[in-house]
């Protein structure tokens, strides 16, 4: 297809040539015979006037080369029809052949400056026309809705101003390369050149592209935050299209298509962003939602449940034994009731923290008394140092982050082996260590631990909601602090969690 094209175009430009070149003499012809009635009225002069008149319309109409044509066949028409003796070359007067020099240097100057300006003409014609082209296209690319749309249009453009063939080639983010925004169709892409220009952000031309039939120019997608892509463009079958004027339109264009795919980039991170949020708060609300309508009956079981016991004369020790078992779970089940709607107002924002200073050991020690028999089975080493500074906080929060990090640890840590609760001051800020001798966290997952209702692997047989550590990071952070979880080297899991110590009141000692 590409053979047959070219000799498509090389038989109009030959047979437009040849137009031209026919055009030229019957136009010279036609001077000589308008100007041969005239000679005897007319002084030679003015008849090469008339010649020098037909040089410029031509220069004007036909180009350089006609023009340069009819400026020969001017001067010998001029000689052979006009200058004494006629109808030959011979010139009687050595004046003529002045004449004749002057005439040929005149039309040859008037030739190129005729044609100079004829073609700086068209050059200003084309600009505009391109110009206004890329105004349009700009247009339609800030519209665009789609990745299609804005390789479409790129792809009509170069191939309506430039007759040219091209494609977009996207940024591969997940393969750290590029593909092909749609079917490349003839042209066949240098990959290599194509990853320089990626790299570098530099227009490329491919080294091997006229021997391998490549795509020999690429340039990159360039936009303010990074490269989209690359343009690759076949201008092989039109090689006046590299000048460097065209060049530049093509690095216009391949900025606006830039300037578009990031748009569309960031709409759909933006929309995907407003989905996500939006799916948050509709899970927020049915948590609420859920809690509230759970809490009182969960409630109303629990007290049930504790009556049982109450009851004379006493139940059998098998029914009392089910009603503790009763109780212990509607117990569990009220728990995790609380942590969902915990989650829910925090996530909502709806928690006002009321603030004390006060000193954190009353927070650890009422937490392990809290927990009671939950902690039963390990043993709970504690180490808080005497200079321990006040802390600005809401005990009732923070004694719940300390109640999950030690229930969980209690949980999955092995019966008989120590927890351990340590706090030291580091800098603005206190550290408290909460760490177990378990199976600690997975390894591959570690990025997942404070999500909602995220559990590990280990924690299929054990109940619970993942809600504990997502709890913890929120109120944490709502205090102006931050957590974190970690494997310890000898075995076992660890949080830490940050608390500011801030800048206590000065309390005055009571006079004696």
């Amino acid at each position: 297809m590409n053979s047959t094209h070219q000799t498509t175009t090389g038989q109009k430009a030959r047979y437009r040539a040849l137009r031209g070149w026919a055009t030229t003499m019957l136009a010279c012809v036609g001077t000589t015979l308008i100007a041969t009635p005239l000679r005897s009225y007319l002084d030679l002069a003015n008849i090469v006037m008339l010649f020098l008149l037909t040089v410029l319309v031509i220069a004007v109409r036909l180009g350089r080369n006609a023009a340069i044509l009819a400026s020969i066949l001017s001067v010998l028409l001029f000689d052979i029809f006009f200058v004494p003796p006629r109808f030959s070359l011979a010139v009687s007067n050595l004046q003529y052949v002045v004449t004749f020099a002057v005439m040929l240097v005149t039309a040859l100057t008037t030739t190129h400056f005729t044609s100079t300006l004829r073609l700086k003409a068209r050059e200003a014609e084309l600009r505009a026309q391109r110009t206004q082209a890329l105004y349009l296209l700009a247009r339609q690319l800030a519209g665009a809705l789609a990745i299609e749309q804005v390789v479409d249009l790129v792809r009509a453009f170069i191939h309506e101003q430039l007759h040219a063939r091209s494609t977009l080639l996207l940024r591969d983010d997940s393969a750290l390369g590029l593909f092909a925004a749609a079917p490349a169709g003839e042209i066949a892409i240098d990959m290599h050149a194509a990853d320089i220009a990626l790299r570098t952000g530099a227009p490329v031309r491919g080294e091997k592209a006229d021997g391998m039939g490549l795509a020999p120019l690429y340039l990159p997608l360039s936009a303010s935050m990074r490269i989209r892509g690359v343009l690759a463009v076949d201008c092989s079958e039109h090689a006046a299209d590299t000048r460097a004027e065209t060049i530049s339109l093509l690095e216009a264009l391949a900025s606006l298509a830039a300037v578009a795919l990031e748009r569309l980039h960031y709409a759909e991170v933006a929309q995907a962003t407003e989905l996500r949020m939006m799916t948050e708060r509709l899970r927020s609300s049915i948590l609420s939602a859920l809690s509230h309508d759970l809490r009182t009956p969960l409630t109303a079981m629990v007290g049930l449940a504790d009556s049982l016991s109450l009851i004379v004369p006493a139940l059998p020790p098998a029914a009392l034994d089910t009603a503790q078992a009763l109780h212990e779970q509607a117990a569990r089940l009220a728990g995790l009731v609380d942590n969902l709607l915990d989650m829910a107002r925090l996530n909502a924002g709806a928690v006002t923290l009321r603030r004390e200073w006060q000193p954190l050991e009353e927070v650890v020690g009422a937490g392990i008394k809290l927990l009671g028999t939950a902690l039963a089975s390990h043993t709970v080493k504690v180490r808080l140092p005497k200079d321990l500074p006040l802390l600005h906080f809401d005990a009732v929060l923070i004694e719940r982050v300390l109640c999950n990090l030690l229930e969980n640890a209690a949980k999955y840590a092995p019966a008989g082996t120590v927890i351990e609760l340590n706090a030291e001051t580091s800098g603005d800020l206190v550290e408290v260590m909460v760490a177990d001798h378990g199976p600690g966290f997975p390894a591959d997952r570690q990025n997942e631990l404070f999500d909602m209702f995220f559990r590990g692997r280990t924690a299929s047989a054990k109940p619970g909601t993942g809600l504990g550590l997502a709890i913890c990071k929120a109120i944490v952070e709502a205090h102006g602090g931050r957590i974190v979880a970690e494997n310890r080297p000898q075995g076992g899991a660890c949080v830490r969690l940050s608390l500011p110590v801030g800048t206590p009141p000065i309390v005055e000692e009571e006079l004696p």
